[in-house]
């Protein structure tokens, strides 16, 4: 066991054990107050209720009577051993077995006498008048009460030393149970440090608090891996997809060079080359600007109908231009807390998604609705569509699938849509139309302040 001094766990275990301690040992001595008050009280009656009782018996029948009364209890065995005596009012004991040379005060209070067995000793005591000459005493030994007292106090002080003996133990079992289940965690930790990224938190299978740890720090690690692989991936792709724009920049200034082309040609085609770089930067960034959530303390109010109808509008001819149709169905009042800018530019993504990837001819449906709690922009095309296998990776930053390698872009513009979807609490759901594609942004009524009117269907533009 290492020193448990430097242990938080067993530091935490023998914390418990000492408060659990005192709680014991406050609980024994209110325990034993109250028993002692009652058994005083219980005393107190008694030898109230005897002193009344005798003094009764002295007025119907007098010292005669009494003394018989009084001879007749002190023969007898009493477990309280009771103690009787009338006094003058100089101290003098007229009959009676209380050893004392002195009358007591009225009322009840506590005396001292001499046991002729034990010596000095303290009795509870009551007297009253019986008449002006006479004081009656009625008093009963403490000793037993001392007794019961004592047998109380051995019987508590071994259960709890036994209790304290269990707590002990449970403590340095808590402690090194705690300890375990810490160190299992650092361990993980400390591989994770040296590069294992792949290890995980252990679990118990209890599903205890360090399970929900176990749990959270797993999750965090999928999230690192997965940024991780992220920032692999991109730098990859950043890298090939650098390579093909700078390269034609080259060939295209040794050609210029070569061919005695002229100095402004050549300059124009070349900063058009270099800004299909900067776009390319440009629209990384943007992503990566989405995806760290700092925008989110920008969001306003965002009347989502009027927004979509104008982007819908706007695209409408040059949708026609192409020999594309672009139908739409918008229903009215659908308003959210987000990020105007961002939202404007993700339905445009999948606007000019379905533009550039659907043949002459196609028609490509424009939707915005409320399914349930959840807010649905839909766009569906009947073109080519993506591959159910590859519907999973189109979102993937550069991805760019099939047919549409051989078009413009550098595949970042679903991951975009995607990174606005997930800042505003939703995602973006990509399947199969049979034939074309349907993506639509989903966006939950829990993270979007929604306000649902009719719906309105709109036109497309003539």
């Amino acid at each position: 066991m290492r020193n448990w001094r430097r242990s938080a766990a067993y530091r935490i275990a023998f914390i418990n054990f000492g408060a659990l301690a005192i709680g014991l040992a406050l609980l024994g001595a209110a325990t034993f107050a109250m028993m002692h008050a009652s058994l005083t009280r219980q005393l107190n009656s008694m030898v109230s209720d005897e002193a009344a009782t005798l003094a009764a018996e002295y007025h119907s029948g007098g010292n005669g009577e009494l003394g018989e009364a009084i001879a007749k209890r002190q023969s007898s065995e009493s477990a309280t051993r009771m103690l009787y005596a009338v006094f003058t009012p100089d101290g003098h004991r007229i009959y009676g077995s209380f050893p004392s040379q002195r009358p007591a005060a009225l009322g009840g209070q506590e005396v001292e006498f001499t046991n002729p067995l034990e010596g000095p000793d303290t009795a509870r005591a009551t007297a009253i008048d019986l008449s002006p000459t006479e004081r009656l005493v009625v008093a009963v030994d403490s000793d037993w009460i001392e007794r019961v007292e004592q047998a109380v106090l051995i019987e508590f002080g071994v259960a709890f030393l036994g209790a304290c003996m269990l707590g002990l133990a449970g403590a340095i079992i808590l402690g090194g149970y705690l300890e375990r289940r810490l160190r299992s965690i650092s361990r993980s930790a400390e591989a994770i440090i040296r590069g294992d990224i792949r290890e995980r938190m252990p679990l118990s299978g209890r599903r205890d608090e360090f399970d929900q740890l176990a749990l959270t720090l797993n999750r965090m690690l999928d999230r690192v891996e997965g940024l991780l692989e992220n920032l692999r991936q991109v730098s990859s792709d950043v890298a090939h997809d650098l390579r093909t724009p700078l390269s034609k920049l080259r060939t295209l200034l040794e050609k210029g060079l070569l061919e005695g082309r002229a100095a402004d040609d050549l300059l124009e085609d070349a900063i058009r080359r270099v800004d299909e770089v900067l776009s390319l930067f440009a629209a990384i960034l943007r992503i990566a600007e989405v995806e760290s959530g700092e925008t989110r303390r920008f969001f306003a109010p965002v009347d989502l109908s009027p927004l979509v109808a104008d982007l819908a509008e706007s695209f409408a001819l040059s949708f026609e231009d192409e020999g594309r149709t672009l139908l739409w169905s918008l229903e009215d009042g659908i308003r959210i807390k987000g990020d105007r800018e961002l939202l404007a530019q993700a339905f445009i993504n999948l606007l000019e998604n379905a533009q550039r990837h659907t043949p002459s001819g196609s028609v490509i449906r424009l939707t915005l609705t409320m399914v349930g709690d959840t807010v649905c922009l839909q766009v569906l095309d009947n073109g080519p569509g993506v591959p159910t296998a590859d519907l999973g990776r189109v979102t993937k930053r550069f991805a760019r699938m099939g047919s549409a390698r051989n078009t413009q872009g550098y595949g970042l513009g679903l991951s975009l849509v995607s990174a606005v979807a997930k800042l505003h609490g939703g995602s973006l759901v990509l399947r199969d139309a049979e034939p074309g594609l349907s993506a639509t942004i989903e966006l939950p009524r829990t993270s979007a302040c929604v306000s649902h009117s009719q719906a309105t269907t709109k036109e497309p533009a003539e």
